[in-house]
């Protein structure tokens, strides 16, 4: 029964006070793991750490300065670090013809320099925890937007998150031999900021559903569950992967 366990481990997971990364973040607590989540606005993660019973640091993961923050603070009462959530991201929809320059500049920074460069400072801490048996794990967040054409006209999302999923296997096929997986998964529709205005609309979220061959909106459980796979033994020998985790849409 110890084959899905994430007891005892170390997460941090970004983007952890909302939507899909609480929803991550809640699922590592009630299974025993030790979890720090971070986000941009100091109440706001604070106040779902001291709901879900985690440790919150505050840093805008944009910036070099909020990458560093939150690896300090790790750093400073763990010895190791065995499972990296990037989640953090941000998404902007517009027309083709007013789609502004700075939304790609944005995009980019947050959704998959971020990504990057807060896997690289934790490096020493992932190594830390690498064992053959057991390796370290790393989970980006991707989208199926990023699998897929969108619906909707989110040029620099859909662009960035295509680029998480190569980051991933990149990164996956560097940090192999030193026992780091690292593997993406790509959300279809979940209760979130970003999907609030499609969701809270009755009209456009009955339309969502029937485009999900599943008939449903994506569930807490079902984001939980695909981290926590990837996370434990039974995922050990899974990296450079991009799981849709979508209700069925990416078959379509």
């Amino acid at each position: 029964m110890n084959l899905f366990s994430v007891e005892g481990k170390t997460v941090v997971v970004t983007g952890g006070s909302r939507g899909i990364g609480k929803m991550i973040a809640s699922g590592f607590v009630a299974a025993g793991a030790t979890v720090y989540i971070s986000s941009r606005k100091a109440a706001e993660v604070e106040k779902t750490a001291a709901e879900l019973g985690c440790v919150a640091v505050p840093a805008d993961l944009s910036t070099p300065e909020g990458i560093e923050t939150l690896v300090s603070a790790v750093a400073e009462r763990e010895e190791r670090l065995d499972v990296l959530v990037n989640n953090a991201g941000a998404t902007w929809g517009a027309p083709l013809e007013e789609y502004p320059e700075h939304a790609f500049d944005k995009l980019w920074g947050i959704n998959v320099k971020g990504v990057f460069y807060l896997t690289q400072r934790f490096l020493p801490l992932l190594r830390a925890s690498a064992s053959a048996d057991d390796p370290a794990r790393v989970v980006n967040i991707g989208s199926i937007d990023g699998l897929r054409v969108p619906i909707v006209e989110n040029y620099a999302y859909s662009a960035a998150k295509a680029g998480v999923h190569m980051l991933t296997r990149h990164l996956a096929h560097t940090l192999a031999s030193e026992f780091i997986t690292v593997n993406a998964i790509a959300p279809g529709p979940f209760e979130s900021k970003m999907m609030a205005y499609a969701l809270d609309d009755p009209q456009m979220r009955a339309m969502i559903e029937t485009h999900v061959p599943l008939g449903r909106i994506g569930r807490p459980d079902d984001m939980a569950g695909a981290a926590i796979y990837l996370s434990s033994r039974a995922g050990a020998y899974l990296t450079g992967a991009v799981i849709p985790v979508d209700g069925g849409i990416s078959t379509g």
